[in-house]
């Protein structure tokens, strides 16, 4: 599965690039949820944009850690896809009733 398909990129890239939602915090769209489908760990991006043969995104981060660390930080691309645990890697939700939701909605169901 792609992560972040190259019609998303595209549209990050034009509509969202770094920067473009600061300030907004909790009330950030999210534009891909990404998510290691055997724990806490979710990614909501807001942001992203190209860096060199790598894409860069931002958003918030629900952590395997727990509450207290979940934090609004970078991930690459490379680095999500790099992921491996048991087999099992990350995932893009596919589910659109979360599209066009914010950061505040959905931290709220994030287990």
């Amino acid at each position: 599965m792609d992560l972040i398909t190259p019609q998303l990129c595209s549209m990050i890239q034009r509509q969202f690039p770094i920067g473009s939602q600061e300030g907004l915090g909790d009330n950030a769209k999210v534009l891909v949820k990404l998510f290691f489908p055997a724990g806490r760990y979710t990614f909501f991006v807001t942001e992203g944009e190209p860096q060199g043969d790598d894409f860069l995104l931002f958003g918030y981060c629900v952590s395997a850690l727990g509450e207290d660390c979940d934090e609004w930080g970078y991930a690459s691309l490379s680095e999500l896809r790099s992921v491996r645990v048991r087999g099992l890697s990350m995932e893009r939700d596919l589910d659109v009733r979360f599209a066009a939701r914010t950061v505040a909605e959905l931290k709220r169901t994030a287990a």
